[in-house]
Formats: C-alpha cells, structure tokens, sequence
C-alpha cells in the first residue's frame, strides 16, 4: 500500500523502507522550520468554537425530491473559512562555478532554486488562527494565506507539531473578525455519514467534493505517532492538505490529511485528522504554549486476537491487553493492573494500542479520564488521571572527546523525552539526539535515535553515566538499539 501526503509539490509516501544495521538506515535530519511566535496576550480573544450536538437523527432519502436536495446551504456557511496556504525556501546551489577563480574561465554562478509547497488551512478563530497540515509548511522559510475573498496576508508558525501533522499559523487581521469554521464532536460521526471535503486541489481555488465517512479509527495506516483517522470516499487529492472535512451542520470533523494512491491520484480512500486533535494542537497554540502536552497512560498493551481470546477464555476479541505498566505512571496509580483489558478509554471503545494512546493523548491534562476494563471476566470501571509522561526535563549533552560517539548530543531516556523522539518510552539508557554530522559519530555510522544501553557489558542509565564511561575507557562494546534492532558494537 502507498500513503501520500495531498499536498501539491511535497508529494512523498509516509512509510519509509528502513533497512537494518547491515543495509544501514533512514537518517533523520533536524528539521529547519520557521520561527515559532507566541499568541499575543489580551483578555476577551476570540474563542475556539465547538459545535455541542447531540446524534443527529439520521435517515435515507425517502423520494426522488429529497435526493435531489443540495449541499449549497453548506457549502455556502462554511467555504469562507477554508484558505489557500503557499509556502516557499530558497535552496542554495553551490559549486565550484560560483568560486571567482574558475568564473575567469567561463563559468557560470549557479542559481538558488525555489522550492514551493501548497496546501490548504482552515480558520478556526476570527483574530487569524489557522490550522494545516505540518508536512506543508515543513522546513518553509516563508508563508503566505490566501483567504476565499482572493486577500494575501503573511503568516507566522505559531505552533508546529510535527508528531501529529499539524501546524497552527497566525496572520495579522487588527479590528476584523474572520469567517470561522467550529469543531464537530465525531464521538457523535459514524461510518456513512456524508461529509464535504473543502480545498485546493491543484492549486485550484475553493473546491467542494462530497461523500460519506468510510471508517472511523483508521490506526493501521501509520502516518503519525498519534494515528486515528477518519476514513472518506469524498474527494481528496494533492493541495488538499490541511483542508476542511465538514459534516452536513457545518463543523469541522477534521483536517484532511493523506489519500492512499498508487499514482497520486484519489483512489476514493483519504483519511482527516479528527477534530479533537486538531483542538488540542490549537488550544495549545494559543494559550502559547511551544509543544502539545500528551497525556500518557503508562501502559504497554496488545489487541486481543481471536487467538488470544480463546487462550484468556473470552467469548470474542475485544479490547486491548495490558501487558505492562510503567512505574508510579498515570494507569497504574488508577489502579490498572497487568493482564486487564481495557475494553474503551472516555467512553470510547478501543481496539488496539494506538486507539488507547489516542483516546488518552486528546484529553486535557489533569482530567480524569474513566477507563472501563474487564479483570477476571468482571467489567469495572477506573478512573486514571491525564497527565504527561514523567522525566519531561531532558539533559542533553555533547560528548567530546578521543572516542566513537565524539560529536553526539545526547539525552537520557525518559517516558517523556522517548514520547518526543518517537522512541519506546520503556527503553531505558540514551539516545542521539543531534549529531555533528563534521564529528567521529556521525562518520562512522551512529544515527539520530539511536540508544546506547550498555557500555562495557555495564547499564547506562543517564548521558551523565555515558559520557563517563566513554572518557574514563580506551576500548568499548557498546549495546545499541537501532529501528527494534539491538547490537554489540566493538570499538
């Protein structure tokens, strides 16, 4: 299968072929992303809206007239909040032509290249907050919204997150309130739902395309650390990024994100970024905060397969397994225990871990979140506290010296820190965060992510312990993990 992000000039699939130790692997670069701006201060701000419905009642088209109805009314409320967003970076060329010397001899000074992205935003506060898609403006240097009535206006990031693809853009409107779009509640979407798809599509302007919700919970495709998309058979295609899905009340039900293609094209299958995500990223952008706090449960889990069922004497697969819990975490202070099945999070049923993460993930910190569980073929239910992962102040550190990870910066691993690097937040030891890529790390073949855990057959629990155990040794085996790979390396 082949995901593709639907923007217009940034086209690349989401899962990467990673190749082990032997064949090497994906490297991660730091990212260059635009300068982060703080909201400015001020009481009375426009509020995020937030459309608080019960189920709709939902019925078939009884007749021919009513199947003739149309989405105008719709379309009419809520195109004025859906923007074009361009962004550009200017790529240095550079070679031995731009050198004065060799221009004596006929060369020539190469040409900086320009290198653009278009996608769509969507307004969701009238003083200019405007949501897209992270992989839009990813490493822009310059962006630009174009709202539905044709004005150009500058944006600044005023939140990018890059763990859940989106980014928070602010344009300055003094004394003008903005066309807004509120968030559904999809607690209340189910699969059949019509829905519009809002965007720009090829760098066409404002296009509509309609269809039902195909899937909820869609946590197999993997595009993000926290996926849980909602599944559509309206229209999606490159420029649509960061765009609008809207149900038939005129609220977001999510930011459209991705299409599966084989050509680029739409295949009928786009996935959105549910609202309740898109809200936490917003709301954290502007009470100005410079990252999403998570809550974190604490818990590793497994789906219950029809196998494992049958061995825990269920009558059916159900609910997520736990397996283990982190120490003094949120889940189990709540009083999860090891062997229960979480079987919904918030009232929300769950059937995998990233359902679990995802339930917990969008709920704001120090609420209490009910867990219903079956222990001992008997439901209860808990209650478990949202609340992020613990270890939250990371101590990078760089390590110099007459040794193999020369030139690494390095930070020990904690829940928190392993939650923003993407890595397991049960791994204990350090992990490379940063390397110099002019350093002895980099060029023997060390990677961004990668965790040392023994030195010298001894656990390394912290960068302090690490860069004793480097400086204090001539010789080291050394204990790393790389992509769920584990080595002795010899140095």
């Amino acid at each position: 299968m082949k995901f593709t992000r639907s923007d217009l000039l940034k086209v690349s699939p989401f899962v990467a072929l990673i190749a082990g130790f032997a064949g090497g692997a994906l490297a991660l670069s730091p990212m260059q992303q635009p300068e982060q701006v703080a909201p400015p201060p001020g009481q009375g701000e426009p509020q995020l809206q937030l459309i608080q419905a019960g189920p709709l009642a939902r019925q078939a088209p009884s007749n021919q007239g009513q199947v003739q109805l149309s989405f105008a009314p719709v379309v009419a409320r809520v195109s004025p909040a859906v923007v074009n967003v361009y962004a550009e970076r200017v790529i240095a060329q550079r070679g031995m032509t731009a050198d004065p010397f060799f221009r004596r001899f006929g060369g020539t000074v190469p040409q900086d290249r320009i290198e653009r992205s278009l996608g769509s935003g969507v307004i969701v506060r009238a003083d200019g907050i405007i949501v897209t898609n992270y992989h839009v403006i990813e490493g822009m240097q310059s962006l630009k919204v174009v709202l539905a009535d044709r004005r150009e206006f500058d944006a600044q990031v005023a939140l990018a997150d890059p763990r859940t693809d989106l980014a928070v853009l602010r344009i300055s409107v003094p004394g003008e309130r903005l066309p807004t779009l509120p968030f559904s509640d999809t607690h209340n979407t189910q699969v059949g739902d019509l829905v519009l798809a809002i965007g720009n599509p090829f760098g066409l302007s404002q296009t509509v395309t309609s269809g039902i919700v195909s899937a909820l919970a869609r946590t197999e495709v993997g595009a993000n650390d926290y996926a849980f998309f909602i599944q559509t058979d309206a229209a999606i295609n490159m420029g649509n990024s960061g765009g609008a899905l809207v149900d038939m009340q005129g609220g977001l039900v999510g930011i459209n994100s991705m299409i599966y293609s084989q050509g680029g094209g739409s295949n009928g299958i786009g996935f959105a970024i549910p609202s309740e995500m898109v809200r936490r990223v917003v709301e954290t952008a502007v009470s100005g905060g410079s990252s999403v706090v998570r809550p974190w449960l604490g818990a590793r889990m497994q789906t219950v397969t029809a196998e494992l069922a049958r061995s825990l004497g269920l009558p059916r697969p159900e609910g997520v397994l736990v397996s283990e819990l982190y120490p003094r975490a949120a889940g189990e202070r709540a009083g999860l225990q090891r062997g229960d099945i979480i079987l919904s999070v918030a009232g929300t049923e769950v059937h995998d871990d990233g359902g679990v993460r995802y339930q917990f993930a969008t709920q704001r910190p120090g609420a209490r979140v009910p867990l219903v569980i079956l222990r001992n073929g008997q439901q209860r239910t808990i209650s478990a506290n949202a609340e992020a992962p613990p270890g939250g102040r990371p101590d990078p550190r760089v390590l110099s010296g007459n040794h193999p990870l020369s030139g690494a910066q390095v930070v020990t691993l904690t829940p928190a820190t392993a939650e923003t690097a993407g890595l397991d937040p049960f791994a204990t030891g350090v992990f490379i965060q940063a390397l110099d890529q002019r350093g002895v790390a980099a060029r023997i073949g060390f990677r961004q992510g990668d965790i040392i855990d023994t030195i010298n057959g001894q656990p390394i629990r912290d960068a302090a312990q690490l860069d004793r155990a480097m400086t204090q040794n001539r010789s080291w085996v050394m204990g790393v993990q790389r992509n769920g790979q584990h080595a002795e390396i010899r140095f």
